[in-house]
């Protein structure tokens, strides 16, 4: 009897250990299957602008749910940086919220085409007790940003915004440091309202700033501006509202304080004129309800794709962006193309070749 219950122990423990095995075989093969299939991926890099990198994380995470077989890693770096590494040719696409010159566009080994994606607002975000509500126009906020005001309560702020508490305090000016779109649609717009700012710094994505401390970044001017009171800084809206910044409502062509908004951004960027080429401008654009500092932002790809393959699949996601992205423009604060112009950028988008 002793012998058949060891013998039954035995089938026991043998069975046991046929399913540990079976179990750590199974997982194993699992695993090697993993990471075939994330190896299989076809890895697509790209670069640039902080200013739309809230809605590309987006589509490229909506995107990998749509087509598994590719994934986009895209580094926030700011737009010059974007420029110079689709220039350099160390990433797939760039991304950009100015437009490239004719001299940057020419150094490149072949055509790069602009294909805009969203519109969005920088907006002028400060750090004052209580936080109230400011209104400025473009020569006061070039005055701040040039050391000509350096006062809260100076007269030209107050007059302004009559019957608001503006303090007795120095005026603490943040800006980029890095190669910026933000700061091209923020310098741009200083430099079609005051002719001095025009004059002795002008527009670009990087300017000789005459005052003020420097953060890298959308990221390090909403922090630095958070961290620092009596501070003013520029970044774009969703990073003043994620981190619930207070901003401005800033005077137009038609001489409307107008808040950033959705509905404002749409309507500068419903008057601005766009040529073929898709570089443009649509800061201070008319219209009574126009947002003054609005921008484009653009991905930077070449005409003629070096890697077939990764061709393809930029080709692909590009119409899915046209189509399906722009829907979730809205809910991230960023205003969608109008109709007319995604026809145009799909046109656009078939030039590419691969």
């Amino acid at each position: 009897m002793k012998l058949n219950v060891d013998e039954c122990l035995l089938k026991a423990l043998i069975v046991r250990s046929v399913r540990h095995w079976t179990q750590i075989v199974i997982l194993a093969a699992m695993t090697v299957a993993f990471a075939a299939d994330v190896s299989a991926q076809l890895l697509i890099n790209g670069a640039g602008a902080t200013f739309p990198y809230p809605i590309y994380s987006k589509w490229f995470y909506k995107y990998s749910e749509v087509d598994p077989t590719v994934r986009f890693n895209y580094q926030s770096i700011g737009s010059g940086g974007g420029q110079r590494q689709i220039l350099e040719g160390t990433v797939d696409f760039g991304a950009s919220d100015s437009p490239m010159s004719d001299q940057d566009l020419a150094l490149a080994p072949s055509k790069i085409l602009h294909i805009p994606t969203v519109a969005g607002a920088d907006v002028v975000t400060y750090n004052l007790p209580g936080n109230p509500r400011l209104n400025l126009d473009g020569p006061v906020i070039a005055a701040i940003f040039m050391g000509k005001i350096t006062k809260w309560n100076d007269p030209r702020i107050a007059s302004q915004n009559p019957g608001a508490a503006l303090p007795n305090a120095d005026i603490g000016v943040v800006h980029r440091s890095d190669g910026s779109g933000t700061t091209y649609i923020f310098t741009d717009f200083l430099s079609s309202v005051s002719p001095e700012w025009e004059k002795q710094i002008g527009r670009g994505t990087a300017v000789n700033w005459p005052v003020g401390l420097g953060a890298k970044g959308n990221e390090g001017v909403t922090g630095m501006v958070k961290q620092m009171a009596s501070s003013i800084g520029y970044v774009e809206l969703v990073y003043a509202l994620q981190n619930k910044l207070a901003f401005a409502s800033v005077k137009n062509s038609s001489g409307n304080y107008i808040g950033p908004a959705i509905e404002s951004v749409a309507a500068a960027l419903a008057t601005a004129t766009i040529p073929d080429d898709f570089r443009f401008s649509m800061v201070n654009a008319p219209g009574a309800d126009a947002y003054p500092i609005a921008g484009a932002t653009w991905l930077l790809v070449y005409q003629h794709q070096r890697d077939p393959r990764k061709g393809k699949k930029t080709v692909e996601f590009l119409k899915w962006a046209m189509k399906d992205g722009e829907r979730m423009a809205p809910p991230l604060d960023y205003a969608p193309l109008p109709t007319n112009l995604v026809e145009r950028v799909r046109a656009k988008i078939e030039e590419i070749k691969y």
